[in-house]
This record gives C-alpha cells, structure tokens and sequence, in this order.
C-alpha cells in the first residue's frame, strides 16, 4: 500500500523482514493442524471432531494471550520480549512432538500460543517503528504478508511432511526453526531501554470509540467463517470430494495462493474504498461457504471453492485491521494485541461450532453450513461501519519525554514511537 505520505516508499528495514519471518512460523503452527487432523485423531486416540479442539486451544490461547501479554510486556526490553516468546514457542512444541497425550498437546498448544500472543503484539510495534510513519503501512503489511505466506508454503510443506513423516515431524521442524529465529532475533533487533511511554490506562482509554469495536466484530466474524469451514476442511475433501489424502496438499495451497490475493487486494483498495471492499467481500465469502455444501462432493469444483475461500475471506482482514488501528491511533499495542484477540475468538468460535455441526446430522455439510452463517454476520458490523463512516480524524500521539499527549489536528497512520 503506499506511504501515508503519498511519497515513493523507502526500503524496508531489515529487521521488519526478520520479524515477518517470526509471524511466518506463528502463522504455519496455527493453521497446519487442519492438514495433520485424522493423523492426529488417529495417533493420539481420539475422533477428528475433538482433534479439532487443536486449533479451537490455539485460538483460544491467542484471545487471552495477545493483550494479556502485551500488557504484561508493556515494560520490558523488546528484544527480550520477543526471544523469550520465541524461546517458549520452541519449547512448547518440543513438548508436543514427545508427548503420547492429547491433553499434553492440548496444553501444549495453549502456552504456544500466549507465547505467539506476546510476539505478534509487540513484533508489529517494533517493525512500524523501525519503518518510521511513512513506512509503517507497508511494514504492517509484511508482518500480514508473513502469517498468509504461511498458508501458501508453510501449511502445505507441513501437510507434505506429515504425510511421510506422521504429524509429530512438522512439529519438530517448527520447535527447531524458531529456536533459530529466537538466536536470529537476539542477534539482529536492537537492544532498546523499557518501554515505558505508554501507560495501561491510557491504553485502555484509547478503547472508549464504538468504530473500533464495529471493526473488531468484522474480523472476527469473518475469521470464524472462513476458520469454521477450513478446520475441517481435509475430511470435506477426501470423504466428499473424492480427493486422495496424498493430494490435499495442493489444495491447501490453493487455499494460501487464494488468502495471499485477498491479503493484497484488501490492501490496495482499502484505503480508497473501505467499506465498498469490505462488504462485498464478506457478502462474497458467504455465499462461496454456501455453494461449498452442495458443490463440494466433486473435486474440481470444491478445489476452486476452497481457493475464493482464502481470496474472498481475506480481502477483509487488511482493511478492518487498518481501520481498527485508525480509530485508536493512540493505543497501538493494545490494539494491534485485540486485533489478534478478536480473529482468533472468531476462529475458536466458529472451530468449535463446526466441529458440533460436524458430528450432527448433517456430516461434512455442517462446517460450510456454520461458516456460511457467521460469514453473513460479518455483515452487521460493516453496515454499521459505514453508516457511521470511516473517514474522520483519528488520534495519534506525539510524545514528550515520558508523557503521552493526543494530536486531534492529524488522522491516525502509525503507531506511536516507542
């Protein structure tokens, strides 16, 4: 997207890049499980439906963890914040891949994700603040761009592996690139003294603006749709559609080419036209979940239907994200951290609710059926957003020493300086 400034972007840092390769392997850990479902159930000696409870514990994890963790960060050396969540992201899923139990990989899951949590929460403010406000959208993006890229190689690659490997192989390959990213991290972001200019209460009283929770309602409503139907979406493909196991992998990729067009097309019109691409997008992702249950027992048709999943899902996830951040221009970790809350409640919520449609009567249609319907509600927020517009001044915050003073004259483009 281009600079808030309107000028010729500059060269990212290098140090963004660094970052957007740590939300990479965030973002393969969350979303592999989908390919390695019945190969977990099956090792680990429960139905696919309760293995599924694997990304609802994500989720779950990231809700709480991602503003629990911002805050309790929030005066902590950032260097040190983001090795030691690397460090327990490592650790945790070396404990995953020794255990024989599910509920030893369950918990497992959960500290992976508060540890996540902790990362993505001030790995966006290090990597905006490394950009400078002209750079900051595009520095943004790329951290976006890390978690997407997950779907398109590292979900697939993952899948791949597990089907040589069993499921505990790509979970070792996880614990042992981010022991790496972590001695990556510490080597190459810049020690920085605690970070003390923002206080929690005026964080928090950065959140009293309605718009800003219109838009985390949308993002988590169509992250429960889209994450209701991709949850179960290797059973769909291989009892239903007639997809051999051994080529879901390729569908998923599709599913990642499809979230990485969306990702970018959110991202060129949704500053012109925010609302215009938000509610089409949402109204499209519906009805691409509904034509999923009756079209989906053929494979090309359900092979296409999984791709404008991820390209129509994820047009909407750059826009409310930027528009939430522009509401509270002056509370930006905690944002950013209830950004991340907010599209992981949906996916936990919608996980949850189709794993009990799944078991229903109505079999493999229930999760596209669930989707459909939550998809839809991200209708409601988006008019709501735009009957309440979208275009007027935010807050940003020009720092004086260790105080924190809002600017009313300047819409809100990055977060402050930290």
């Amino acid at each position: 997207m281009p600079s808030a400034s309107g000028t010729t972007p500059a060269k990212l840092p290098f140090v963004v890049w660094v970052l957007a390769a740590g939300t990479f392997l965030m973002g393969t850990t969350e979303f592999v499980v989908a390919g390695l479902l019945p190969e977990l159930a099956a090792d680990l000696g429960v139905d696919v439906s309760h293995a599924g409870l694997l990304i609802t514990s994500f989720a779950i994890g990231m809700i709480i963890g991602a503003p629990a963790m911002a805050m309790a960060t929030l005066r902590l050396p950032q260097r040190r914040t983001l090795v030691l969540a690397l460090s327990v992201f490592c650790l945790g899923h070396l404990v995953a891949a020794l255990s024989t139990s599910f509920t030893v990989v369950l918990s497992a899951r959960v500290v992976t994700a508060l540890a996540t949590g902790a990362f993505w929460s001030v790995g966006f403010v290090v990597a905006t603040t490394a950009a400078g406000p002209r750079n900051a959208t595009r520095a943004t993006g790329a951290m976006i761009g890390g978690l997407t890229l997950a779907n398109v190689v590292g979900v697939p690659i993952g899948s791949f592996a597990g089907q040589f490997t069993g499921w505990r192989g790509p979970f070792w390959a996880l614990a042992v690139l981010s022991g790496l990213a972590a001695v990556f991290i510490g080597r190459f972001i810049p020690a920085q003294g605690q970070r003390v200019e923002v206080s929690l209460r005026a964080e928090v009283r950065a959140l009293r603006q309605g718009r800003l929770w219109l838009a985390l309602g949308a993002a988590m409503l169509i992250m429960g749709g889209v994450l209701a139907t991709y949850t179960y979406v290797t059973p769909l493909l291989t009892d239903r559609a007639g997809i051999p196991a051994g080529a879901v992998p390729l569908v998923l990729i599709a599913f990642g080419v499809g979230a990485l067009g969306g990702t970018t097309t959110g991202g060129r019109l949704g500053d012109r036209r925010p609302m215009a691409t938000t509610l089409t997008a949402a109204a499209a992702t519906a009805l691409v979940l509904l034509l999923m249950i009756p079209l989906s027992g053929n494979p090309v048709t359900a092979t296409v239907l999984v791709f404008l999943m991820g390209l129509t899902g994820f047009t909407v996830n750059p826009v409310v994200t930027a528009l939430a951040m522009r509401f509270a221009g002056d509370a930006p970790t905690l944002t950013s951290a209830l950004t991340t809350s907010a599209f992981n409640t949906g996916i936990a919520a919608g996980s949850a609710l189709a794993g009990t449609a799944l078991d229903s009567s109505l079999g493999l249609t229930g999760p596209p059926l669930v989707g459909t319907v939550i998809a839809a509600l991200t209708l409601l927020p988006l008019i709501g957003l735009a009957v309440s517009g979208t275009s007027h001044k935010g807050r940003i915050v020009a720092q004086s020493g260790a105080h924190t003073h809002a600017r009313r004259d300047e819409p809100a483009q990055v977060p402050p300086q930290h």
